[in-house]
């Protein structure tokens, strides 16, 4: 019994360890009505992972109002990148 237990304890580890160490994606599409957004996540990753995942750094769930506040107010703030629909949506 200890080794089944040894054995599925030892596997739980390894899957949610590969898991957390798995290459994020390059870029991330998010569908929306005005037109897919492409997100280019790798040009975004040399800023910083918590600047947008927070401090426990996992898959977001974005929705409009809070990927228009995340992204549209970093990029006003930094004076850098879109911040008009047409820019980021594309039909």
């Amino acid at each position: 019994m200890k080794k089944i237990l040894t054995t599925m304890l030892a596997v739980a580890f390894v899957a949610v360890a590969s898991s957390a160490l798995a290459a994020p994606p390059a870029e991330v599409v998010l569908p929306a009505k005005q037109g897919d957004v492409h997100f280019n996540h790798k040009a975004h990753q040399a800023k910083g992972c918590k600047n947008c995942h927070g401090e426990k750094v996992s898959k977001i769930e974005l929705d409009k109002d809070k990927a228009h506040k995340l992204c549209i107010d970093c990029h006003k703030e930094k004076a850098a990148g879109p911040t008009k629909c047409p820019d980021c949506h594309k039909k």
